[in-house]
């Protein structure tokens, strides 16, 4: 089983309004961002997935995201932009991406700082 990973970046806005706490108030990050598929298999090219086709679709993804107010996404007007909703959102959106290619998701990892990140892997089997 081989494991492809790509880590890109997008810098948002917003407010945790359930949290209690200083997280309440307006703040914003610099989200760093790490999508892996997995594949058992590689291409005649001896690659499961170019990394250029991988990074092409994930900044798709996150230009949607980028330097904006997060609470205002309808996806997260009824869920919090925590970083394991946006995990989430990242790789439900990634994942529709990649159909056709011969990969599948495994995880999506949002860090929101240095130390604290949260992961999504999807529904398991």
């Amino acid at each position: 089983m081989y494991e492809i990973t790509v880590i890109s970046h997008f810098s948002g806005a917003h407010r945790l309004r359930y949290l209690h706490g200083k997280c309440e108030e307006l703040h914003g990050h610099n989200w760093k961002v790490e999508v892996s598929v997995i594949s058992s298999r590689l291409g005649k090219e001896g690659v499961a997935i170019d990394f250029g086709i991988l990074k092409q679709k994930v900044a798709k993804i996150l230009r949607s995201l980028d330097h904006t107010y997060l609470n205002d996404l309808p996806f997260f007007s009824g869920i919090e932009p925590s970083s394991e909703n946006i995990s989430k959102y990242i790789f439900d959106k990634v994942k529709h991406e990649l159909k056709g290619h011969s990969v599948t998701l495994k995880k999506v990892t949002a860090w929101e700082s240095e130390t604290a990140c949260a992961t999504y892997f999807g529904r398991q089997p």
